[in-house]
């Protein structure tokens, strides 16, 4: 892969918060919360979002390939892998159902379908992951928000299974 390189040079010159980016709770808090004050603006989070962005145009050509965008995504999943105690074998198991499902989320993610992601399209995602975790809608994500929204995901999670059966 020919963005390999400047893509990793690029992630790591980013702030830790800019890298892991997850979408749970308590983790969404410590990624984002650049000020460190426990909670996370909206502001804080499109300030991230914007330089993950950046990030990952890595020709700045102004929008995200599919190569560029699950390049970066390969880079945080090999982060978190190599700081799991899963063995070598449940690690490729999980590299693999993470890249195909990466190559999914590029094709949701691309609305218009021109394997381009802009930055809106890009940008939109960020909205709706921000937005689920904002549960009282003041646009800071707190500790509370991340523990009810958390308590939210449960019960789904549980109804879908119970309704599985």
């Amino acid at each position: 892969m020919k963005i390999l390189l400047p893509l990793t040079a690029a992630l790591l010159a980013l702030p830790a918060s800019a890298i892991a980016a997850p979408h749970e709770g308590s983790a969404f808090i410590h990624d984002y919360d650049a000020d460190h004050d426990g909670q996370v603006t909206r502001a804080e989070f499109d300030a991230a979002r914007a330089a993950r962005f950046q990030a990952t145009d890595v020709n700045k050509d102004g929008w995200v390939s599919e190569e560029e965008y699950v390049g970066e995504y390969r880079a945080r999943l090999e982060q978190q892998l190599a700081a799991s105690g899963q063995s070598e074998e449940k690690k490729e198991e999980e590299r693999q159902r993470q890249i195909r499902q990466a190559h999914v989320r590029f094709g949701v993610l691309d609305k218009d379908k021109d394997s381009k992601m802009t930055e809106a399209e890009y940008d939109a995602s960020g909205a709706r992951a921000f937005a689920e975790q904002d549960d009282d809608r003041n646009g800071i994500v707190t500790a509370t928000d991340a523990a009810a929204t958390a308590a939210r995901q449960l019960a789904a999670r549980q109804a879908k299974d119970k309704a599985g059966r």
